[in-house]
């Protein structure tokens, strides 16, 4: 069937809450995708860091393999053989004490939610239903209506209301803002350490350390999202090792299920995890035999290729090669490992467009809002794919000075 065909089908009979490139894809392997006539393309993106390791990374396809073979759902109305190896696992490369698995990222955010409300409740003594958390402006955290509700992208919340109270909002990366709104009944901060659907901002260096020092100063909770910076994306395994900023929960996700299946976690010290009773929370597709299969894999294969440093050495090589590009589209580079935002002129030249050139010319890239091009490449790319690409990157810009194809959405 033509590419046309198949895109033309899935527009009428599914939902239109995606606007994908034109591009239909039927295979991959490594850092390559590949559409349904055959052509290679880089991929820059890695389905928003769920596909870290590579597609289709022999381990973590070997490791599903072996345990198709051997145990699928069996709910958590039981034990499994493999649930606590994993917890374990999750818990050493933390430096955290116990884990709840879920399966979306956002169903982890939630997760955290309800655990620091809990927490808000049996520990500080804050009077029922009253339980505030702190959070980001320009935050992404996922798509359910609680989570939404505490977005302030319009589209995200346009219809969708009412939305649930007990949130407040300060800038990102002001750490003062953050105390500022700090009261008797705040429970907990809820931050990413960079936000990458915001167009991978960094905040000032400090600031996750001086999150955890407010924290300990007001004895309330300090949780990170590190669904798309976790596993390595930044250089280190998570991003707040690179401020030492060790929270009292962790919300993972995305990488953690190898490009393979989803799988996420809600990962805290025990004093947070213990709010938790029999029927308070859970998931039958949560921490089964197959997701913790396919994670303990996914955690060992970031030890033993030490892809974190790969990613920082690598991150250096693409940082430096986005900023040494003179072109007057490109406002700022910004990123921390495997992982950059190019902010554009959008009067001069529009991310979309650029992503369209890009597919053209070979490399597969997402915009997140108008303006800024968003670049995460599995962390086992080579280096000349990645010079590659940002080559591809730099023609692109060329490219969309004149007219160009656009595409909707």
């Amino acid at each position: 069937m033509l590419p046309r065909n198949l895109i033309d089908r899935e527009i009428r009979f599914g939902a239109q809450n995606y606007a994908p490139l034109p591009v239909v894809l039927s295979h991959g392997r490594g850092a390559h995708l590949f559409d349904i006539e055959g052509r290679r393309y880089i991929d820059m993106m890695s389905a928003y860091s769920a596909a870290s390791f590579g597609h289709l990374h022999p381990r973590l396809v070997a490791a599903m393999q072996r345990q198709l073979e051997r145990l699928d759902i069996v709910s958590r109305a039981f034990h499994s053989d493999n649930l606590g190896a994993f917890y374990q696992d999750l818990a050493s490369i933390t430096g955290l004490d116990a884990c709840l698995v879920m399966n979306s990222g956002a169903e982890a955010v939630e997760t955290a939610i309800k655990a620091a409300r809990r927490f808000g409740y049996d520990e500080l003594a804050i009077p029922a239903d009253k339980a505030e958390i702190i959070v980001a402006a320009g935050n992404f955290h996922g798509r359910t209506t609680t989570i939404v509700g505490f977005s302030d992208d319009p589209e995200s919340r346009r219809g969708f209301g009412p939305f649930a109270p007990g949130f407040a909002a300060a800038p990102f990366g002001d750490a003062e803002a953050i105390e500022a709104l700090i009261g008797r009944h705040t429970a907990a901060i809820l931050v990413e350490p960079i936000q990458g659907e915001a167009g991978v901002i960094v905040p000032p260096h400090g600031y996750l350390a001086s999150l955890r020092r407010i924290c300990d100063r007001h004895g309330i909770l300090l949780i990170f999202d590190e669904v798309q910076s976790g596993f390595g994306r930044t250089g280190r395994n998570f991003c707040f090792e690179h401020e030492d900023a060790r929270p009292d929960g962790l919300i993972i996700g995305k990488a953690l299920g190898g490009g393979l299946m989803p799988v996420s976690a809600f990962v805290a010290r025990r004093s947070l995890m213990d709010v938790f009773s029999p029927g308070s929370h859970g998931s039958t597709f949560g921490g089964n035999p197959l997701a913790a299969a396919i994670g303990r894999e996914a955690i060992a294969l970031l030890r033993d290729e030490n892809l974190a440093e790969r990613s920082r050495v690598l991150g250096e090589v693409l940082l430096q090669a986005l900023r040494a590009i003179n072109h007057p589209a490109i406002v700022e580079v910004r990123g921390k490992g495997l992982w950059a935002g190019v902010e554009l002129d959008v009067s001069m030249v529009k991310a979309k467009d650029v992503c369209l050139a890009l597919m053209r010319r070979g490399v597969l890239a997402k915009e997140t809002h108008e303006s800024v091009l968003r670049l995460a490449p599995p962390l086992v790319i080579a280096e000349d794919d990645l010079m590659e690409a940002v080559a591809a990157f730099r023609a692109a810009l060329d490219d969309c000075a004149a007219p160009s194809e656009r595409y909707a959405g």
